[in-house]
């Protein structure tokens, strides 16, 4: 239950689930995470740290650059919690990327 706290902490701020979406489209470097907010580094960093403990996210350093890259798999245990209450269906990651990417007008990796 521990994991499923640290999850929803995660997702419960705007600046983190945005920087989820963004790692939707590829991995991407923490400078260019940084680059749409108007926030230091540290602060970004900061989120990048919640969002890994969370496992949503993992970091590598790839020479001098740090990466981020999205674990949409973490998101299993919060959809399973909320399948509980009978009210909730799945989430279909496939589906939800899709979603996304036709609202930010693009096509997913798969089909283009």
């Amino acid at each position: 239950m521990a994991q499923l706290d640290i999850i929803f902490a995660a997702l419960a701020d705007p600046t983190r689930r945005q920087i989820l979406e963004m790692l939707l489209e590829d991995d991407m470097a923490v400078t260019d995470v940084a680059e749409p907010f108007e926030m230091s580094l540290a602060a970004i960093s900061k989120h990048l740290t919640i969002l890994t403990r969370a496992r949503l996210i993992s970091q590598e350093k790839r020479g001098r650059v740090k990466w981020c890259k999205l674990e949409p798999d973490a998101l299993r245990d919060a959809s399973v919690w909320m399948q509980s209450f009978g009210q909730f269906e799945a989430v279909n990651l496939d589906a939800f990327e899709k979603f996304l990417a036709a609202e930010l007008g693009e096509m997913p990796e798969a089909e283009a």
